[in-house]
């Protein structure tokens, strides 16, 4: 794996729980740069990203839809800044935020895949499909825009075609378990592989993840992971305002990570949807930093005993 980039995306437009805007500094509070620093990873740490100046005027297509300048912004910038890192033969940890950070961070990775030849793979590691358009989006929640985004769905106007649209068999839903039937409907269409956990709990975790990832080896492709905190279950991992029942346990997201990271193959990585508001004395946000350690190459039973709090 290439060396890390830390850059913090504080952005809550892609809903209307606020606190995810805390992310980026939970994240730093939790340990993730000293974590990465003793697995022998150290993190060039970028900062927060900041908008500035006025929010671009557009035409709004849907009357639900909400902060759409502001993620429109937010999508420019954090493309900007994941093309950046991966230019210059690092790996961008995007920490959110909310999902729609998305929209820019593998936009950024497809464009820069597109522009040294090689395939872009996403792995969406999350309770929810996410493959609304602003166009068919209910909630006008922009969160659960874009894997549709990325595969090159229509109706995304005003925001900017997508630079390389990914391939249906290019993307792996993992741990889904809350679709809806516009959602469903869409993801028939295009043959895109929903593992949800009836998949996982009948085949277990191994099989259909080494699958795509076997995919990903052969075609010599580039791998974006995006790392939703309601992928684990609500009661190991409280601090989201979307939780659906029956997520991954600790165990399972671990094991998960470590199958990434034995593959090499992670070259960018969300990490999504953490409020800090909604945790318990940080419970989630160490759990997530540590699953960034298994991506990284910790073992479970590396890991010390912690001490109540």
């Amino acid at each position: 794996m290439n060396p890390p980039t830390l850059i913090g995306a504080p952005l809550d437009s892609g809903q209307r729980q606020p606190g995810c805007l805390m992310g980026p500094a939970a994240y730093r509070v939790a340990g993730l740069p000293g974590m990465l620093a003793e697995l022998g990873a150290p993190a060039l740490d970028r900062g927060d990203l900041m908008l500035t100046g006025h929010m671009p005027e557009c035409d709004v297509p849907n009357p639900a839809l909400d902060q759409l300048p502001e993620t429109l912004a937010w999508t420019g910038l954090i493309r900007s800044a994941v093309e950046a890192e991966l230019a210059d033969d690092r790996m961008p940890i995007v920490l959110g935020g909310d999902h729609a950070l998305a929209l820019g961070s593998v936009s950024g990775a497809a464009a820069h895949a597109a522009g040294v030849g090689r395939p872009l793979f996403l792995l969406w590691l999350d309770a929810h499909s996410d493959f609304h358009t602003p166009r068919s989006t209910m909630s006008g929640n922009l969160h659960g825009t874009p894997v549709a985004y990325a595969a090159g769905r229509d109706g995304f106007a005003p925001f900017p075609p997508f630079p390389a649209p990914v391939p249906a068999e290019r993307i792996c839903l993992f741990g889904i378990r809350s679709v809806d039937t516009a959602e469903h409907t869409a993801l028939k269409e295009c043959n895109i592989a929903v593992n949800d956990m009836r998949v996982l709990d009948e085949q277990g975790i191994a099989a259909p993840l080494r699958a795509f990832l076997d995919r990903v080896r052969a075609e010599a492709g580039m791998l974006h992971v995006s790392l939703d905190v309601d992928f684990l279950d609500p009661s190991i991992a409280p601090a989201v305002g979307t939780t659906v029942p029956g997520g991954a346990t600790f165990r399972e997201a671990h094991l998960v990570c470590e199958l990434i990271h034995e593959t090499g193959l992670m070259t960018s990585l969300d990490l999504v949807e953490l409020n800090p508001f909604l945790d318990d004395r940080g419970r989630t946000a160490r759990l997530m930093v540590d699953l960034v350690g298994s991506l990284m190459g910790r073992k479970v039973f590396d890991r010390p005993t912690r001490s109540p709090i």
